[in-house]
């Protein structure tokens, strides 16, 4: 006899996490409505990153920042109007994120292969991949049938994302609220692989911390200046080796301590996470496999799916 159990007395967290795993997602989901989206995609992707090499990082930051407040559910890419109070002046967001553009640009270019189809959250899932693949990073089958939110959460985004000050057990808590271990928080940090940052948030790493290459601190400091308010917007690259290229010089530069971000360098600074950084400094094969394995976990948290959501016609107001 089939047994059968009261939902009350499941424990919620076990919900959360079940109702994570059995999804309805899948990689050929929409093989027959939109057979032609991958190929739709990819171009949009590589010409906005043509134009501008940075471009790849924002649009993978852009799916980061979505995914760790309410899932992926593309509630990050609404505007703010006079009635509604979206996410894009979140403190982690605000003159931060940026590739909204470029979104827009794919989802107009979807709309005409399959009207009233594919998600914005879908959307912006391919956009990530196609991005880390251009630049020479790994590829991997991305999951799809994600609907798009209708509301956002400016306190979710205030809180949820991990910033650049964090340190380790601060960030190891942010990812494990989202359902990600601290093997998946190294794994996914190595995007810094790739993009720049601004002064503001790197400052006091640079002139205050001691787990800092001291030539390195100092050539930084050349484009960031000590007096807050001055230079703020200035940019340095994540990885000064090689910015363009998804790489595994990231977790190389930790180990010589030459982490941007303190963040970064928390990763390496005689903790539990330091063994893992070794690894991938000298196996960029096992980075990049662990890299693509993250990505689809990071595109599994809390998606819409079925009836919920909706499909946006434009990705910046809900329908």
């Amino acid at each position: 006899m089939a047994s059968t159990f009261n939902l009350t007395f499941f424990p919620l967290a076990l919900l959360l996490l079940f109702g994570r795993a059995s999804a309805q997602l899948s990689t050929n989901y929409y093989s027959s409505t939109c057979p032609k989206l991958f190929s739709t995609v990819k171009p949009v992707v590589q010409s906005a990153i043509s134009k501008e090499n940075r471009m790849g990082a924002s649009i993978l930051r852009l799916f980061f920042h979505d995914c760790f407040v309410n899932g992926c559910d593309r509630s990050l890419l609404l505007d703010d109007t006079a009635n509604f109070t979206g996410e894009k002046n979140a403190n982690p967001n605000k003159n931060s994120v940026r590739g909204f553009d470029v979104i827009d640009n794919i989802k107009t270019a979807v709309e005409t292969a399959c009207p009233g189809v594919v998600s914005c959250a879908d959307i912006l899932a391919i956009a990530a991949r196609d991005s880390v693949v251009i630049l020479g990073g790994p590829s991997w089958n991305v999951k799809l049938g994600r609907r798009d939110a209708t509301t956002a959460s400016m306190s979710g985004a205030n809180n949820n994302i991990p910033g650049p000050s964090s340190n380790l057990d601060v960030l190891t808590s942010k990812f494990s609220a989202q359902g990600l271990s601290t093997t998946d928080m190294v794994t996914l940090a190595g995007a810094h692989t790739i993009g720049q940052a601004r002064c503001t948030t790197f400052r006091s790493h640079i002139y205050n911390d001691t787990n800092i290459d001291s030539s390195f601190a100092s050539s930084t400091q050349s484009s960031c200046p000590a007096t807050s308010g001055s230079g703020d917007d200035n940019l340095s690259p994540l990885d000064p080796k090689t910015s363009y290229t998804f790489d595994n010089n990231y977790y190389k530069n930790l180990i010589n301590q030459e982490g941007l971000l303190h963040s970064d360098q928390e990763l390496y600074n005689n903790g539990s996470t330091d063994s893992q950084v070794k690894t991938y400094s000298t196996n960029p094969s096992q980075f990049n496999s662990d890299f693509a394995a993250a990505m689809i976990k990071m595109g599994d948290i809390s998606p819409l799916t079925g009836s919920q959501g909706q499909i946006r016609k434009n990705c910046r107001v809900v329908n």
